[in-house]
């Protein structure tokens, strides 16, 4: 079966959208899916269907269905709540396990959110951690055994700069530290081997290329002897061994699902679970050698037509994720005036024009035409209409 399933997306007429990376496309079969749900299961069955439907059970099947995708075995990975939220389980769990330890380490670059996770748990726990940041070359070598835990973000989301996952791991095992990875801009885009490398957390979210729609539910992998150990400070009532038996004391629940908190967001896992269903019979591998060819097209394209745009980006593609980025001082500017000519990608501080190549709906025409419109905004100047010059609020 081919990458490519442009037909599955509602994808609108004259737009060629290279914004997969922040906010996945809509799969045909969500709509129908979720009508579904609400007119037979929650319509119909009324509370029957935590039952008949199996929606108490929903976290853990559309887990499954994430965990090939990260190269995590069944039964890993549970689905809910949002990143950060899995960011604040992952870390608590992985500082209690390292007591006599209290250096985060992360680089200067990661994700916000990450960061503020981080800096919110240090303040709340008032045991003297630390959050040490360094430039991402600077991580491999600060890993010693003061750190407890090295949290960072696989593929960075302004450079899609990779770590490498493996070496990385390891050398924090031999330190003695615990890791967890942040796989927001890996999943769905580039393989990843959780349990390969022996990774102790990851986490992530599913609307950028998983596609499950506008703050769709995010998960997380703990590694099974890991999870046996923790004892989740977000103890909620899913994540207790016998929910329903209505015990006042907490006892956490074996395996992944004691990360469980509160009731499962059942229409959002709902619409989760059919997208991920465009992902069977796909093989990531192919997916990656897909995404490498389509960005080294892109990269060279621009390279000769438009020269005043500096490739942000690795340019080896083993070090590089599923986007490309690229430096121009009005960069807001013109990727307003390309998203009004049908190109949709995004912008991120301070200067940079960022686009998603996901293989799932673009193709080599795409990608041809999507730069054609790009050398048309950089030669004609047309980022310079003050109207693109307005910030939004969401960049």
């Amino acid at each position: 079966m081919g990458i490519c399933r442009k037909d599955a997306f509602d994808l609108p007429d004259g737009v060629i959208y290279l914004d997969g990376n922040s906010l996945g496309p809509l799969p045909k079969s969500v709509s129908g899916r979720l009508s579904s749900v609400v007119q037979d299961e929650w319509g119909d069955e009324l509370i029957r269907a935590w039952n008949v439907a199996g929606w108490m059970e929903l976290p853990g099947r559309v887990g499954d269905q994430i965990a090939p995708l990260i190269g995590a075995p069944p039964g890993t990975v549970s689905a809910g709540d949002t990143l950060s939220i899995k960011l604040f389980q992952a870390l608590s769990a992985a500082l209690q396990l390292r007591p006599d330890r209290k250096i985060i380490l992360t680089d200067d670059g990661n994700f916000p959110t990450d960061l503020y996770i981080a800096q919110g748990l240090i303040k709340a726990l008032g045991q003297g951690h630390a959050l040490k940041m360094l430039p991402p070359e600077a991580i491999s070598d600060a890993i010693d055994e003061m750190v407890a835990v090295v949290m960072l973000t696989h593929a960075d989301y302004r450079t899609a700069r990779l770590y490498d996952m493996a070496a990385i791991t390891q050398k924090a095992h031999r330190a003695g530290a615990l890791v967890i990875w942040d796989l927001a801009h890996s999943a769905g885009a580039v393989p990843a081997d959780v349990a390969g490398c022996h990774a102790d957390f990851a986490v992530g979210c599913t609307y950028k290329y998983l596609n499950g729609g506008p703050g769709s539910p995010a998960f997380i992998y703990a590694r099974p002897d890991i999870a046996a150990q923790t004892a989740p400070i977000l103890s909620g009532w899913m994540g207790h061994a016998a929910p329903f038996d209505m015990v006042p004391g907490y006892a956490p629940a074996g395996g992944i699902e004691r990360f469980r908190i509160g009731t499962p967001p059942v229409l959002q896992l709902s619409v989760l679970s059919a997208a991920l269903e465009l992902w069977q019979g796909v093989d990531m591998a192919a997916v990656r050698a897909r995404s490498i060819e389509l960005s080294e097209l892109m990269i060279t394209e621009i390279d000769a037509r438009c020269p005043m745009l500096d490739l942000i980006s690795p340019r080896d593609p083993a070090r590089r994720g599923s986007h490309l980025s690229f430096a121009f001082e009005h960069g807001y500017a013109a990727a307003q005036a390309l998203i009004a000519r049908g190109v949709i990608g995004d912008f991120r501080n301070p200067n940079l024009m960022r686009f998603g190549i996901t293989p799932l709906f673009l193709d080599e025409a795409d990608i041809l035409a999507a730069v054609g419109h790009i050398e048309a905004v950089m030669r004609d100047k047309l980022w310079q209409d003050p109207k693109f010059m307005i910030r939004a609020k969401v960049t």
